[in-house]
């Protein structure tokens, strides 16, 4: 202890300042930039993006103006006791006594959220052990110019010895022994460093074994990211991927002993499984023992979701009552979902099964939900080659609201067509079934699982939801049932106080839009 207090006095401390980032009010976006340095006043900046940004360059304008770290400085960090980066010790460890060394370096230390920067001039051992330490510079090496010239001069007062080889007792005085200097060590081959790999925010470890399994891992996480890089997704190969994923992690975890390690192989499998299945749908396929595949009008599940989104929009926005009005909305709202204009002909409202559609668009206009271009009958009349422009301006976008739907300008057709063809089924027209009937085909087609079964696992839909999407009550609800049974729409069906289960029939399923 007196030794290093001798030192302590003989050694001036190193220099430490701090530049906080700081709130200035609660609920204010303002912040303060202040800096522990008593020439340096504080500014209040107007968010925490600019504050920081000052904050870095007052940093860097005190680095750039001040002195170099002094080689002769004692340790900031060792005079704070290394209370920053040390361990304390446990009940039943002795603290270790830190040990600085290396040249004198000034340190930039920061918080990971970016709120205070710490200059320290201090080791630069002690400097390694901060993890987000930067040398910003380094002291110079320490003058050695006397120690040299005291050498010299006692070099200069050693008598001259003669241009000669060394004399020895067992030679002529005359003859002398040449001095030999041994040849130049060859340099050491360097080693190269095996490559380190990474794969699911996992680095792989150099002295893992087998070296096989490593560079199995290693080789993956390659691939992943590869993958990622593509511009179109290939899901056979990202199953293939997730299977070799799979079996690797499970070898790692018995190498290990690493739990984390065997759940994450199980939620590999998973996912491979998962994408084998959606690319099986895809390409038209059957997963085995599954029979024939169903090739749907809407094939992922992305557009499945769209569509059910667009139908949940329309029952919670419907400006009119009824059926009739309701899927005249439904269709509507399919025209002008993306950019909340779009164009109508007479046809589209004709073939719709309304008894008097001048009437309904007349009230949608008149109560301020759809906009046209000209008058009711002008619509009726349009033809595709003169079609009517028509607006909603719920669903036009703008600034501050982008609009209820997520989906692009390719998708709105697509899902425009699958109503279409929902609505317009060969039997429904046929059969010469209302509104009501068709709105619950949509929510029927929109709620089974991958083999037709109503509701999530066939669990069923319940009878209250769907009455009120078809505007019905549930005793009309029933008659409904009825119907599209008798159109072969539906099979297999039951009815209790509060759930519909039942089937699609298979002459129907390519128009289902499975819950996933």
């Amino acid at each position: 202890m007196g030794v290093e207090a001798h030192a302590t006095n003989e050694r001036a401390t190193g220099r430490t300042w701090t530049v906080r980032l700081d709130p200035v009010g609660r609920g204010r976006a303002d912040v303060r930039v202040s800096c522990s340095r008593p020439a340096c006043a504080a500014q209040v900046l107007p968010s925490a993006a600019v504050g920081r940004t000052a904050a870095v360059e007052h940093l860097k304008a005190h680095l750039r103006a001040g002195p170099a770290p002094r080689p002769s400085a004692y340790c900031a960090c060792r005079a704070e006791e290394c209370h920053t980066h040390i361990r304390p010790a446990g009940p039943r460890e002795r603290p270790a006594p830190w040990r600085c060394g290396g040249a004198v370096v000034l340190a930039v230390v920061t918080d990971r959220e970016g709120r205070w920067w710490q200059v320290m001039e201090c080791c630069s051992r002690c400097a390694a052990a901060h993890p987000t330490a930067k040398i910003a510079a380094t002291a110079p090496a320490p003058d050695r110019t006397a120690p040299a010239d005291a050498f010299r001069a006692a070099a200069a007062s050693v008598p001259t010895v003669p241009a000669v080889g060394p004399h020895f007792s067992h030679t002529a005085s005359g003859v002398t022994v040449p001095h030999e200097v041994p040849p130049p060590r060859a340099p050491r081959p360097t080693r190269q460093r095996a490559r380190r790999g990474r794969i699911a925010q996992r680095f792989v470890p150099h002295e893992l074994r087998p070296v096989a399994l490593r560079d199995e891992l290693t080789e993956l996480g390659e691939l992943f990211r590869a993958y990622q890089q593509r511009a179109e997704p290939d899901l056979a190969m990202l199953a293939g991927l997730h299977a070799r994923k799979a079996k690797a992690f499970r070898a790692w975890a018995e190498v290990t002993a690493d739990t984390g390690l065997r759940l994450d192989a199980e939620r590999a499998e998973q996912a491979a499984a998962t994408a084998r299945l959606q690319h099986l749908h895809r390409s038209g396929q059957a997963p085995e023992g599954d029979g024939p595949a169903v090739t749907r009008l809407l094939t992922a599940s992305a557009q499945w979701n769209h569509a059910r989104a667009v139908l949940t929009h329309v029952a919670d926005h419907s400006p009119l009552p009824g059926p009739e009005a309701r899927l005249l909305v439904v269709m509507l709202t399919l025209r002008t979902a993306q950019s909340g204009v779009g164009n109508l002909v007479g046809q589209d409202l004709k073939g719709l099964p309304l008894p008097d559609p001048e009437h309904l668009v007349g009230q949608l206009v008149e109560c301020g939900w759809l906009d046209i271009a000209g008058t009711v009958d002008e619509l009726i009349a349009s033809r595709p080659e003169n079609p009517t422009r028509i607006g909603v301006p719920s669903l036009t976008p703008d600034e501050s609201d982008p609009g209820p739907f997520t989906f692009g300008r390719k998708m709105r057709p697509k899902l425009s067509g699958w109503a279409q063809r929902v609505v317009g089924e060969k039997k429904l027209r046929k059969a010469k079934t209302a509104a009501d009937a068709r709105l619950l085909a949509l929510a029927l087609a929109t709620g089974v699982s991958l083999d037709g079964q109503l509701g999530p696992e066939g669990e069923g839909l319940p009878l209250e939801a769907l009455a009120s999407w078809c505007a019905v009550t549930p005793a009309e609800l029933l008659e409904l049932v009825d119907r599209l049974t008798a159109t072969d729409w539906l099979t297999e069906v039951a009815v209790t106080d509060t759930v519909l289960t039942g089937r699609l029939t298979e002459r129907v399923l390519p128009l289902s839009c499975p819950l996933t």
